[in-house]
This record gives structure tokens, sequence and C-alpha cells, in this order.
């Protein structure tokens, strides 16, 4: 599959990428940002995959979080995608910020109009893996997930229907439980339909109290003062007590910070090295 670069930019001795391809889970063109450290140009690397939010393109990560020293440090490739699919003329694709274009919510669609494009399930979790691993310096079996907001529901569900696939998983005011609140249940509903049973697939709370694989260690920072947790947005003390009864490994931070809107990135940017560092722990075990 052919990548076409659309930017290189030298940063902390390594390089952050940004590359277009045909996509064919979501038959339309794709863009993610790649970091790669000093260390790929001698030798492979693990990978950590960044799910942005809703919204967000894959520029907002890579010009925003300011995680390249530490990758750098730590030698890891880093690949931040896009969030959806992108101009594929579905009729209301851009009507709301919170669902159609920006908003993917990491679900594979099976309702029409959304489910021959909207697949970004299957796009993070095998196509651009596939298409990373075989153009870059990567160590296939070293490889983790995170990511904020709707991206941070993205990387649990990864990580908890996936045993064995990521290495570690953490997260930034996630949507812990999508199926009990208002962005879930418009998203779900509209990706997948009105049988809510359905949505439990793609439910971080839900996939928990079932969850039996390779032990997971969890790392979620939530702001204190974050309007979307106070909404009942993101509902973390639901999948806290889940992770507690199953005996799930969970580290959650209450930090004296807001997560909203563009001001997130200062809440990102604030504990991105601890992040960085949680996966490092495990990629270079």
């Amino acid at each position: 599959m052919a990548l076409k670069q659309v930017s290189s930019n030298k940063c902390f001795e390594g390089f952050q990428k940004v590359f277009e391809h045909d996509s064919a889970e979501l038959k339309c063109k794709m863009k993610f940002g790649i970091y790669l450290p000093p260390k790929a140009e001698t030798g492979k690397c693990p990978v950590l995959y960044w799910l942005s939010g809703l919204t967000c393109t894959e520029q907002n990560f890579i010009t925003k979080a300011g995680f390249q020293q530490a990758a750098a440090e730590h030698g890891l490739i880093v690949v931040a995608p896009d969030t959806s699919p992108r101009g594929c003329n579905i009729e209301g694709e851009d009507e709301s910020w919170d669902f159609g274009t920006g908003a993917g919510f990491y679900v594979d669609a099976t309702e029409d109009p959304w489910k021959t494009n909207y697949r970004m399930y299957s796009y993070i979790r095998d196509e651009l893996p596939k298409l990373v691993n075989a153009n870059f310096p990567t160590d296939p079996e070293r490889m983790s997930v995170f990511g904020h907001s709707m991206g941070g529901h993205g990387a649990l569900i990864l990580a908890l229907k996936n045993p064995g696939k990521y290495k570690s998983v953490s997260a930034f005011a996630p949507i812990c439980n999508p199926i009990q609140c208002q962005w879930g249940k418009k998203a779900l509903g509209g990706y997948l339909g009105p049988d809510a049973s359905k949505w439990e697939a793609y439910d971080a709370t839900q996939l928990v109290k079932s969850y039996s694989g390779s032990r997971l260690d969890i790392l979620i920072d939530q702001g204190k003062d974050d309007q979307f947790l106070s909404a009942g947005q993101l509902l973390p003390d639901n999948f806290i007590a889940a992770c507690t009864e199953q005996k799930i490994p969970v580290v959650f931070r209450l930090q004296q910070a807001s997560c909203f809107c563009s001001p997130c990135y200062f809440f990102i940017a604030s504990f991105i090295n601890d992040h960085i560092k949680h996966h490092a722990k495990y990629l270079n075990a």
C-alpha cells in the first residue's frame, strides 16, 4: 500500500512525519502522524498508538502534546491517526461535532449509510498497524495504545477486546461507559443501530466485567474541573468499580486540571511524560 509523505520535521534528533494513504477499510484517503525516534535509524522500535478525541485530526496530538522528547528518550515510535474518515460525501456527516466527521468513535459501523466507511475499529486494530509495520522499523510484537476522551474510550476497548495484542494501555479523561452517556448513546445508536445490547461490545465498563486475558495495568488521568466529567459524559467511577470487582489494576489520578475543548492539551502536556514512561516500562521490558 503506497504512502505519500505530507511533511517531515526534525525533532529531538528524530523525525515527526505525516503520511497519507488510501484506506481499504475506510474507502477514503487517511492521514496519520508518526514520530520516529533516533533509535529507529539503527534498529527496530516498539510502537505506541495515540487515539485522539472528538473533532481532532492527526495534527492535534503531534503539535500540542509535547510527547516527542520523552518518546525519543525511550526509543518509542508514536503513531497518531485521524479520528474518522474524511470527505465520504455521506449525508449528515458534517452536521454535528460529536457524530460523523471527526467522531468515528473507534467502532465498526453496521448501519447505513455509515457501515461502508466508518470502520475505525478495524482500521486502528488491523489496517494501520500492518501499514506501519511494513514501512517503518517497528517491532510488531511490542505495541501499546493510549488516547484522550473518545480516543481514551478507543484505547480501552482495543486493549480489552484484544488480550495480549497491546502491552499496556492508558487514557486521559476517557469516555468510560458510553452506553450510559449522551455522547455514547448518540454515536453508538447512529453507527450500530437501536439495539443497545450491541453497544456493549464497544463499552469499556462492560468489557472489563468479562475480561479474562493477560494482565493489564491501566493508567488514567482525569481533570477534576472537566465540565464533561460533571456532565456525566465520562463516568470513570463505573469503570473503576468494574475493574475493582475483576481485580484488574487501574491507577486513576484525579488532577487539579480541566480537560475540555482546546485547553485539554494543556492537561495532556502536563502529564504526557508519565504516560510515555508507563508504556515504556512494558514496551522496553
